[in-house]
């Protein structure tokens, strides 16, 4: 049965989180803004409301609940602060799923719990000559002994330097193309690994994009999570949940800008009334709720599609990509109407304009996106004429 209304506790979970970002989030965001300090103390409260653990299993200490509900706490927060949205979704998707997923049951009882109590995780792929191109990547992984020797580089990798834990891809004992592709969980203070930059980004400040570096860096072998095989595979099925989760913040931060713009047109008055009174205007507001609308049924439809906790390729892709161009436009859109009070620092939708434009580039460009879904569908399409 298809229900396009939250239920009784999913509402209730939206309101905590909304009381949240207007309580807790928005006070901090000009200073995180400034500063591009990661938010220690908003994350301890994070992980006291729960929204950090959300959907890690209940016997490691989580609420079991489904994507669903991480992607409507993360798109409330959103509407106020992107940049804490992203931590919740960090903490709700990739890693975690693929811990649950393919670790051990050493490794559950090891690295689920800290993720709930705040130890955001961080997934390292990005290589200055593999980003899009991630199955080129040169990270390598040697066996030597009882460890595993990891040397090479990742670049804007989200939270570096803020974790204690890393799922790092590497390229097994040289093995070429995806089947060489696995990835080890890795601990912060190993020997010989380095965070040598992070730079000021445009938007999202507050979340720190690195580079981290491995030199000679022993892990142990019972860290390895996924081998090289069907590893990488199995970690990019883990990682459509990832891609839904940026799709759910782009959607809030686009909300957000959205319901500002909205009552800013209401009490802005120019030629003696209103400015929502003038056509043109109407226009621009009821377009940006159609784009909202879509970017919402496309997000929430990917979040439960798939089987096992596993979105469907296909929606995930889609949504991420609508959703993110979408936002580019919301956000510049409700700039607009702000006029020039929405171009200064002093008002936050100069801000929203910037963490929007993020999400056509992290986690898979829109342009990488297009090609997978372009795959996809004429796979399909071949599958249904054979049949």
């Amino acid at each position: 049965m298809f229900s396009f209304s939250p239920s009784d506790d999913q509402t209730r979970l939206q309101e905590r989180a909304r009381a949240f970002a207007r309580k807790v989030v928005a006070p901090r965001l000009q200073e995180m803004d400034r500063t591009n300090e990661y938010p220690w103390d908003v994350v301890r409260i994070l992980a006291d409301e729960g929204f950090m653990s959300l959907t890690i299993p209940k016997q490691y200490g989580g609420g079991g609940r489904p994507l669903i509900d991480a992607i409507l706490v993360s798109e409330e927060i959103a509407k106020v602060g992107g940049v804490v949205a992203r931590i919740v979704v960090d903490a709700n998707t990739a890693v975690q799923k693929a811990i649950v997923e393919y670790g051990t049951e050493e490794q559950k009882r090891r690295f689920l719990p800290p993720i709930g109590q705040g130890d955001k995780p961080v997934i390292a792929i990005t290589e200055p000559e593999a980003g899009s191109a991630a199955t080129w990547m040169t990270t390598s992984a040697t066996r030597d002994g009882d460890a595993y020797v990891l040397n090479g580089k990742k670049c804007w990798i989200t939270g570096a330097g803020v974790s204690k834990r890393y799922l790092v891809f590497a390229r097994f004992d040289g093995k070429p193309g995806a089947e060489g592709i696995g990835a080890l969980l890795v601990e912060a203070d190993t020997p010989g690994l380095t965070v040598p930059r992070i730079p000021m980004m445009m938007g999202l400040r507050g979340m720190p994009e690195g580079d981290v570096s491995f030199v000679n860096c022993r892990v142990p072998a019972g860290n390895l999570l996924a081998g090289p095989g069907d590893g990488f595979r199995k970690l990019m099925r883990c990682y459509n949940l990832q891609r839904i989760g940026a799709a759910s913040v782009a959607l809030g931060i686009a909300q957000g800008a959205f319901d500002l713009a909205a009552l800013r047109a209401l009490d802005r008055k120019q030629f003696g009334k209103p400015i929502a009174e003038f056509q043109g205007l109407q226009w621009m507001l009821a377009d940006m709720h159609i784009q909202l609308e879509c970017a919402r049924l496309l997000v929430y439809r990917a979040a439960v599609s798939g089987t096992n906790g596993f979105p469907d390729k296909l929606d995930a892709a889609a949504a991420k990509v609508h959703a993110a161009e979408m936002a580019i436009q919301v956000t510049n859109q409700a700039l607009q109407i702000f006029g020039a009070a929405g171009y200064s620092c002093d008002l936050p939708i100069e801000r929203m304009v910037r963490d929007a434009r993020m999400f056509t580039i992290g986690g898979g460009t829109a342009q990488v996106q297009r090609n997978l879904i372009a795959k996809e569908v004429l796979a399909r399409a071949a599958k249904a004429r054979a049949q």
